[in-house]
């Protein structure tokens, strides 16, 4: 299987090394976000070219594996919460400005599907949220989509620029909600799952805006890799 490590210093982040995996050769372009304090290597760590392997071998699918900012933005206690959001604006703008960039140039496909699980679900939704004129397909895993659950409550503008919850319910050009209608949204996530909550939230402000979406909710808790395989397997070709 084809398999590629970059590296480069991201304006973006400061000139922050930044790396990332990708894996295929043609296809749909899945941006694949990690979990909590996770590496660009958690989804190789956990097989997942494996997993999608029919899907990478074929052309179906071509997977760039993230790294993230998580200890620089959410898990840096001590910053303030309006200090640690605008870290994550700057994340998503290397992810919009740098990552795209980079995918077109290997890869010419315009579909691209941003995913992740857990905190890494969040990071995907942020960026479709953001960023619909790119983003073609959303893939959710037992995301936490309030980011406030993170901040004590605390919320203000630049909170608000990378809240999914407060993206969605925010204002939006026509070029955004035409781009947010197109998208095929997926969140998946147990019944018991404490995050159910936001997950439905999300998918209750979209539906009220006329953005349709699939909210997928999974027996019991649902939230570790055993069902992330599954969900991913299941949904990354469109919700059922």
């Amino acid at each position: 299987m084809h398999t590629e490590h970059h590296r480069w210093h991201s304006p973006a982040l400061d000139g922050k090394p930044m790396d990332l995996l990708v894996y295929g050769h043609a296809g749909a372009k899945l941006f694949v976000f990690p979990t909590s304090m996770g590496t660009y290597r958690e989804w190789p760590d956990r097989r997942m070219p494996q997993v999608l392997g029919d899907h990478l071998r074929r052309g179906w699918l071509q997977m760039y594996c993230l790294h993230h900012v998580h200890d620089e933005s959410w898990y840096e206690d001590w910053k303030h919460p309006g200090s640690r959001a605008w870290r994550h604006v700057q994340y998503d703008n290397y992810v919009r400005h740098e990552v795209v960039p980079f995918s077109y140039a290997r890869n010419p496909n315009d579909f691209i599907i941003a995913t992740g699980a857990s905190l890494g679900a969040y990071d995907a939704a942020v960026f479709a949220l953001r960023n619909p004129d790119v983003v073609r397909r959303l893939v959710g895993m037992s995301g936490r989509y309030d980011i406030t659950k993170l901040t004590g409550g605390f919320s203000d503008r630049t909170v608000e620029m990378v809240n999914p919850v407060a993206l969605a319910a925010g204002p939006l050009s026509a070029e955004q909600y035409a781009g947010l209608q197109r998208m095929d949204i997926i969140m998946a996530v147990g019944r018991t799952d404490p995050a159910l909550d936001t997950n439905r939230q999300l998918s209750g402000i979209l539906w009220g805006r006329g953005i349709g979406n699939a909210l997928r909710e999974w027996n019991g808790f649902a939230h570790d890799w055993p069902w992330w395989e599954k969900m991913i397997r299941l949904y990354v070709g469109g919700h059922d």
